[in-house]
């Protein structure tokens, strides 16, 4: 009879993955070619050329900020999760949720909330360092500086958090 060995604490998360060479590589790509493209989209929805914005201009400016500030948000959201997922049990959560949180989100109700958390808050934080930063001194117009911060924020916060590892792993 074949014994079935499964290493759970081996196998990372999904999202974890993300954050290490070489798929580090591809996740920086993969976030400067969706930054670039909602850039370009907000410049057409919210009309900024009407405002005197050129489009090269604007994206020379800012796609350097806007990339960075939202890896770094996404480390701060995936953080959170490496340290419930690592550290949960000792904060006193079920080693069901912990295990859910790292592996299978859906499988257990609270971890897709709190998956749901994390990317707000990597979200916020793309919302602030944009707001504050990115667009400081490139868009003066306070509420037009908001809606295209937030947009940025909504459209490129982490939603391949909620991805279950298992999906792309035979075996868990």
């Amino acid at each position: 009879m074949k014994r079935s060995i499964k290493l759970y604490n081996i196998i990372f998360p999904l999202w974890f993955l993300l954050f290490f060479p070489p798929i580090i590589f591809l996740t920086l790509i993969g976030n400067y070619i969706v930054d670039s493209l909602v850039i370009l989209i907000c410049f057409s929805v919210y009309k900024l050329v009407d405002s005197g914005f050129n489009l090269k201009t604007f994206y020379k400016k800012s796609i350097l900020k806007i990339w960075g500030y939202g890896f770094l948000s996404d480390i701060i959201g995936a953080g959170i999760l490496f340290v419930l997922g690592l550290f949960g049990t000792r904060f006193g959560l079920p080693h069901e949720l912990t295990s859910a949180i790292c592996y299978d989100p859906f499988s257990e109700p609270l971890a897709v909330i709190i998956i749901l958390g994390s990317i707000a808050v990597s979200a916020i934080f793309i919302f602030l360092f944009n707001y504050k930063y990115s667009f400081r001194n490139l868009i003066e117009e306070k509420a037009l500086r908001f809606k295209i911060a937030l947009t940025i924020a909504i459209v490129t916060a982490p939603w391949t958090f909620m991805l279950p590892t298992k999906w792309f792993i035979n075996g868990i």
